[in-house]
């Protein structure tokens, strides 16, 4: 047994397995305005985890208590909250776990695009996600962007179709769109008893029982009978859904293939097991403004959603690069992901960990395999929003902050150092936005680089460099509204007022053609002189597909000693383009031949030899300029369509649908993102205040000619900037 794990079992005894089961790991994800964060404020009032439900409009909920978040009235901080659930036992209900007291760990995730690294490094800490959709919006665009993130790390999700109270509201609409739009086997467990201004309720489906709502707040809901004009809705979708829960689940099937009626708590079971191996998706209806369905929500979660050890194992990298798993159990070597870093009002860098096997204790050592140091936690800490509460210990499923651990980064792995190993590492977008930043004051030039990388350290979406011809610092994010948090926090937590140039957009360079390259590197200075040859050559990637290297020497014309050299060279020629110094992407690159000299080769000599060659073949490989593309959905009153759609026509948006309602009507759109500048008060001017819209990114196109002809003029005039 190891070192760390023996200290504390000698204060404390492990947990059991089925103590441990008894935590439930759950993302609140959804698109801006579906009601996440109302959901959450609900969750926790039920729960007795707060004694009052806050209010997004008033900026008094407990997981948005950032001052911005509370202005803005958004989520933009991912905020970890801890509370305890014990199903009831109510009369004819069949829940797996009755009576059995849940700890359940939630994190309220932003909705809005420019905040997606806060939802990807969530998703890859947690076990399962509540997806809230809106019973009128239905799959919005950053819901679909949630689904593919959840789907990367393989996440089990239940579904909350929301505010069912609202006027539009369509439950059967968004299951449907559910399975077309995201490919989802999603099916009803719980229908909306009414909707719209008549919603009072819920059907159970399993249990073929209704539960009925008074509508207030912290209120118990009752048990009934299905009202008779239900009773056949009822019915057929029970038969439905036993069907389908039927081919994934030979239990159910057995009893289905017999004609048989399935029991509840056997039909239950079955959920399970498929919603964990993400082979069907459990639908709710409800609506968390009007306290409708909240607690059935919550046990649904139990039920259906994992347990810390349901998956058994994880992937890992252990020494040399060897893949693996590790066992999920409290006996095993310690391991954690650090999937987040706060620094705090005190002046404290906190490092958010979730544990996976092994235990971890204040003192212990812990090995950080990025950098080959053990550095010792200070403290750990449960997490309830803004407040923090020190513990002793951590177990398997426990999400923690620790202090003391300086060196670690996002996504790197807190391990016992007899086992060195790093667990997957959350995937990050890179920014598409930049803009100028220097201080209003001379004398807060060091404040201001000291607060820049204390955010960037914070957040992995956001980066920070100096211009090196004009002294300034550039910073990148995810948008306008990104970049804009940015400077608040700067100004607001770090005390440094900023003067900010126009944002520019994150440009990329490709070629359009295939082409090769022969460059010879000599250089003699007197005494051991530089020699290399590097032959290659270039041929576009599929849009999207980044970048690819082989190497096809043949014959030791390049020795092996000098071929990183040369794929280091090859990456550092690419960062900037011959266009207009922006990233070259998509494309690759074949190594095809080259030389050395006995004495004269050297690595960096085989380095600069492949920067020139690189750029070389990139020029003769008629390149091109492209930009990021916006997926944008606006949703606005039907009358105000016409002048939507030309102000998007003039922002060279491709328009790729128009769905029109009742009363409003979608229009959805690709349009550049160095168009959609100030879009926010435009579209507001325009529908006067009356249209919302979203976007999120979709993919680069190629600039027209006239615009990228001025692109590279103005690089050619300032090829500093």
């Amino acid at each position: 047994m190891n070192t760390m794990n023996t200290a504390m079992i000698r204060n404390q005894s492990v947990p059991s397995d089925a103590k441990l089961q008894q935590v439930r790991n759950v993302g609140v994800a959804a698109h801006i305005d579906a009601g996440k964060t109302t959901l959450t404020e609900r969750i926790l009032l039920y729960t007795g985890a707060i004694h009052k439900a806050g209010n997004v409009d008033d900026g008094n909920t407990t997981t948005d208590f950032d001052p911005i978040e509370q202005r803005k009235g958004i989520t933009i901080f991912g905020a970890a909250v801890s509370c305890s659930w014990t199903q009831e036992v109510k009369a004819e209900v069949a829940n797996l776990f009755p009576g059995v007291t849940h700890r359940l760990n939630l994190i309220d995730t932003p909705g809005h695009v420019d905040f997606t690294a806060e939802v990807e490094r969530s998703l890859r800490a947690l076990d399962g996600v509540i997806a809230v959709f809106c019973a009128v919006g239905g799959v919005q665009p950053q819901s679909e962007t949630v689904w593919r993130q959840a789907n990367r790390y393989g996440v089990p999700r239940l579904v909350f179709v929301n505010k069912m109270d609202r006027v539009g509201a369509n439950f059967m609409r968004v299951v449907n769109e559910l399975r077309q739009k995201l490919s989802a086997n999603a099916w009803p467990v719980i229908l909306p008893l009414g909707s719209e201004a008549q919603l009072r309720g819920q059907l159970d489906i399993i249990n073929e029982r209704a539960f009925l709502f008074d509508g207030t707040a912290g209120s118990a809901y009752t048990v009934a009978s299905v009202p008779s004009e239900a009773r056949q809705l009822v019915a057929a979708v029970r038969t439905e859904l036993v069907a389908r829960i039927a081919d994934l689940d030979d239990e159910v099937a057995t009893f289905w293939l017999a004609n048989k009626p399935v029991p509840a708590g056997l039909l239950k079971a079955a959920i399970r097991r498929a919603t964990i191996a993400n082979r069907f998706v459990p639908v709710i209806a409800g609506s968390a403004h009007r306290f409708v369905g909240v607690q059935p929500l919550l046990d649904a979660v139990v039920d259906y959603l994992p347990g810390p050890l349901d998956s058994g194992s994880v992937a890992a990298h252990f020494d040399g690069g060897v893949e693996g798993v590790i066992e999920l159990k409290s006996t095993e070597p310690a391991a954690a992901l650090v999937f987040k870093l706060v620094h705090d009002g005190q002046g404290r860098r906190m490092v958010f960990l979730r544990v996976y096997s092994g235990s971890l204790s204040k003192g212990d050592r812990v090995l950080n395999v990025r950098t080959g140091r053990r550095e010792r936690i200070g403290r750990l800490m449960r997490v309830f929003a803004e407040r923090r509460e020190d513990m002793e210990a951590a177990w398997p499923g426990d999400i923690v902050a620790a202090v003391g651990l300086g060196g670690f980064r996002t996504g790197d792995t807190a391990c016992d150092p007899d086992r060195p190993l790093q667990l997957e590492r959350p995937v990050f977008p890179d920014p598409v936005v930049s803009m100028a930043l220097e201080p209003r004051l001379n004398r807060d030039r060091n404040r201001l680089a000291t607060a820049l990388c204390i955010l960037s350290d914070e957040d992995p979406t956001f980066r920070t460099f100096t211009n090196a011809e004009t002294g300034q610092w550039i910073i990148a994010g995810m948008g306008e509204l990104h970049l804009e948090v940015i400077r608040e926090k700067l100004e607001n937590d770090h005390g440094v007022s900023v003067l900010a140039g126009v944002p520019a957009i994150a440009y990329r360079e490709t070629i359009s053609t295939a082409a090769e390259a022969d460059h010879l590197f000599r250089k003699q200075n007197g005494g051991v002189g530089m020699y290399a040859r590097v032959m290659l050559a270039v041929r576009p990637n599929e849009p999207g597909h980044g970048f690819s290297i082989e190497s096809r020497v043949s014959g030791g014309n390049i020795p092996v000693q000098f071929m990183k050299a040369v794929r280091n060279g090859i990456r550092d020629g690419l960062r900037e383009g011959v266009l207009a110094g922006y990233p070259v992407v998509d494309l690759h690159v074949d190594i095809l031949d080259g030389a050395a000299h006995a004495k004269d080769s050297s690595d960096e000599a085989f380095r600069l030899a492949a920067v020139a060659a690189i750029r070389e073949a990139v020029r003769r490989a008629k390149p091109l300029l492209i930009e990021p593309v916006m997926k944008v959905e606006v949703d606005a009153p039907g009358e105000e369509q016409g002048d939507l759609l030309g102000d998007l026509n003039r922002r060279r948006a491709n328009i790729v649908a128009v769905e029109s309602g009742a009363s409003h009507v979608v229009l959805k759109a690709h349009v550049p993102l160095g168009e959609l500048w100030g879009y926010a008060n435009a579209i507001r001017s325009l529908s006067r205040g009356r249209a919302s819209y979203s976007m999120t990114p979709s993919h680069f196109e190629r600039v027209p000619d006239v615009m990228a002809l001025k692109i590279a003029s103005d690089f050619g005039a300032n090829p500093g900037k």
